[in-house]
């Protein structure tokens, strides 16, 4: 398959790029002309694009599938009135564009896979939540239906649409867990806050896999929860990462400090609880390679 790519020198899309290409699929990895030169080194063909105009480089026609990983770091950095700005425009601006260029195509991909977030659903609790939940009232949640929107307008073009909808990724490389892990290494780490709020987690070589089997499966559509089945509540999360690196787990950070020094962010981020299920991920068949938390912190940490 010709498989064009968004956000390709981002942590999931460095790895599926990788994967892809050694799956025998041709990767064209779309990213702003002048990004072009300094993309060159990487796996895959480079594909000039504009999301400002939503011009398409000529390479990119004839594309089977599109995936589209495009957005600014939800977590570098205080979420200032400008920095949100730059969180929503590098997501529904850019799927806006992208939509737009594939309407344009005489021969459009079958399938469009959008990244998305289980932010969508907001902060809800012990709640059980799964792809028919409804979604939250925060900023993120807010974020997350508008860029879903946007992307789910490929339907009207005889595309099939997935919406992938990231938890927490757990990978060596970057994200999350190297930020997770720093201060255990110093011997202070400990819960956020109360400890009760649930997070939904997933490996990166599992995200890699579930895209994978989205973009070669037809029956695969709509909104998918990419998280593990074993989401953890922070205090037990936090107890198995320190047990997984041999540190203690005894110096919690609370709420109002995390508060201080974060704003915004930590409560969406940090202290919201999310108990996410993916239902759907499992109706497809799909076998996870790590859904306990404990074995796989033991192929990363």
């Amino acid at each position: 398959m010709k498989i064009l790519v968004t956000g390709s020198s981002g942590l999931v899309g460095t790895a599926l790029v990788s994967a892809l290409a050694r799956g025998g699929h041709t990767v064209c990895r779309l990213v702003r002309p002048q990004s072009a030169g300094g993309e060159a080194a990487r796996e895959g063909f480079v594909v000039a694009w504009n999301p400002a105009t939503g011009e398409l480089g000529g390479a990119g026609v004839g594309a089977d599938a599109v995936v589209n990983l495009a957005g600014a770091s939800i977590a570098d950095g205080r979420w200032t009135t400008q920095r949100k700005e730059l969180l929503c425009s590098s997501r529904i601006e850019t799927t806006r564009a992208l939509v737009g260029a594939l309407a344009k195509m005489n021969a459009r991909p079958s399938v469009f896979v959008s990244a998305s977030a289980i932010g969508y659903y907001g902060d809800r609790g012990d709640e059980t939540l799964t792809e028919e939940s409804k979604p939250g009232g925060d900023f993120l949640a807010e974020l997350v239906q508008e860029w879903e929107v946007e992307a789910r307008k490929a339907d009207a073009l005889g595309i099939r649409v997935v919406l992938a909808r990231f938890g927490v990724i757990l990978a060596r490389e970057g994200g999350a867990l190297p930020k997770m892990m720093l201060p255990f290494k110093f011997g202070v780490g400990g819960k956020l806050g109360s400890g009760q709020q649930w997070q939904s987690w997933v490996a990166l070589e599992d995200v890699v896999g579930i895209l994978r089997f989205a973009i070669e499966n037809a029956s695969v559509r709509g909104a998918i929860n990419m998280v593990s089945p074993q989401p953890l509540q922070n205090a037990e999360f936090t107890c198995v990462l320190a047990k997984a690196m041999h540190r203690p787990a005894l110096f919690p950070a609370p709420a109002f400090a995390l508060r201080l020094a974060l704003g915004e962010m930590a409560d969406a981020l940090l202290l919201s609880s999310q108990r996410v299920l993916p239902r759907a991920v499992e109706k497809t068949g799909y076998q996870f390679l790590h859904s306990d938390l404990s074995t796989a912190l033991k192929n990363l940490v």
